[in-house]
């Protein structure tokens, strides 16, 4: 019986490993979002962290259009990115994870 535990700690201790190395990973994923005309473009991580903002200059003199673009765009880089870091940790939870019963939510 105790074996079974010993191993099953082994196997979470694993599975948190596989986690913290995905997370690691995931700062180098980038993801990029430009608006249709080019006028504002985001890069954030997989982990959701912005990285730069780049706004074309037409976009300066009007602080209302400014700010609309700029919420539209991160808000699809950020769902892009949580799309992606949602997956890969899920992955990376699931690959290690033992066998118990009634937990099931990583499959």
């Amino acid at each position: 019986m105790f074996g079974d535990i010993s191993g099953m700690m082994n196997k979470l201790k694993e599975a948190q490993q596989e986690v913290e190395k995905t997370k690691t990973r995931l700062n180098s994923v980038l993801i990029d979002e430009v608006t249709a005309d080019k006028k504002i473009q985001v890069t954030l991580t997989a982990n959701r962290e912005i990285k730069a903002i780049t706004i074309d200059p037409s976009l300066l003199s009007d602080a209302e259009e400014l700010e609309d673009y700029l919420i539209l765009t991160l808000n699809k880089a950020i769902a892009k990115a949580t799309k992606i870091n949602e997956d890969e940790m899920a992955a990376a939870a699931k690959t290690n994870m033992p066998n118990i019963p009634g937990m099931d939510m990583f499959k």
